[in-house]
């Protein structure tokens, strides 16, 4: 069997910068090991296999996996599913603005192409999530050591450390430079030695309010246990919960945010993710996550019946 496959940069207009997503656009007769064995081939962040169960032209099913497991939500993978659907034909855009639904195993996502000319030039999808945070966190020595900054780096007046989950738990932590952002290494010994392991956290979200580029109003940054010391992975996936971080702050107020997060440098393919948040107060938050992408590759893979 051969199954045809793209890869795009997602979230950035330019080729060899933003998150590398492989896409499979027909895999309804893929098994779960197939999968999961492509994913692991293709080794790129995420990998995504397209069906389409219901034959709804508006619909289309998407499953997510990383070199190591399924993932049940990603952001990237979206806009780039988004794009690479559009690009190779498979869904028609014939008016400005053409809307579409993916099914993820976290549920429903409703998505949103922007086009010029038959082309896609801008994606954005809709979530609408719950979350639960705690503010019961690991001192900020403890966060200064496994995080190998220095304690007065860590902001403790405008913003403070929270622990967000919305359905995968992140330790939200505000620094005051973007500097300390990108120069920021996780110590797993202190780690270990820490409370965070006794919390539920599984990832650090470090941010910083600061960054040198016009386009963009937050930088962020993800580590932990399970990413490498040099990896700066893609923050799609922790958007909900650092929305529902700064919607949990009194100062924030109520009405409809519109900001940009940036995710790495120019030397290290920086990622521009732009958001929209409707604050009411209410349990759950509505979000609206978009950007660009660009081809990079497409190809056929050989698979073994």
């Amino acid at each position: 069997m051969t199954i045809d496959y793209y890869i795009a940069d997602v979230f950035t207009n330019e080729i060899f910068s933003g998150a590398q997503i492989a896409v499979f656009p027909n895999s309804d007769k893929l098994t779960d090991q197939q999968m999961a064995s492509i994913a692991n081939e293709m080794n790129l962040s995420e990998t995504v296999f397209v069906s389409n169960p219901s034959e709804e032209a508006s619909t289309r099913k998407m499953r997510v996996f990383s070199p190591l497991a399924e993932i049940d939500f990603a952001g990237h993978p979206i806009i780039a599913t988004a794009f690479v659907l559009a690009t190779c034909g498979d869904v028609k855009l014939t008016d400005d603005l053409t809307k579409l639904t993916f099914e993820q195993n976290a549920g429903d996502i409703e998505v949103n192409f922007s086009s010029s000319k038959g082309k896609p030039t801008f994606v954005q999808f809709t979530s609408v999530v719950s979350s639960v945070i705690d503010r019961y966190t690991p001192s900020v020595a403890e966060l200064a050591e496994f995080l190998s900054i220095n304690v007065d780096d860590i902001d403790t007046k405008k913003f403070s450390t929270r622990l967000v989950s919305c359905g995968f738990p992140y330790l939200v932590v505000p620094v005051w430079n973007y500097e300390t952002v990108r120069n920021a290494k996780f110590n797993f010994a202190s780690w270990s030695q820490s409370s965070a392991p006794h919390t539920a956290a599984q990832e650090i979200l470090l941010f910083s309010a600061k960054t040198p580029y016009k386009d963009s109003n937050f930088n962020a940054r993800l580590l932990g246990p399970n990413i490498g010391v040099h990896d700066d992975p893609p923050v799609g996936s922790a958007m909900p919960a650092f929305l529902s971080y700064l919607a949990s702050f009194d100062f924030t107020q109520q009405g409809t945010h519109a900001f940009a997060v940036d995710r790495g440098d120019e030397k290290s393919r920086r990622s521009v993710l732009n958001i929209e948040m409707d604050h009411k107060g209410l349990p759950d938050l509505t979000l609206r996550i978009g950007g660009e992408a660009v081809m990079v590759a497409e190809g056929k893979m050989h698979l073994v019946d």
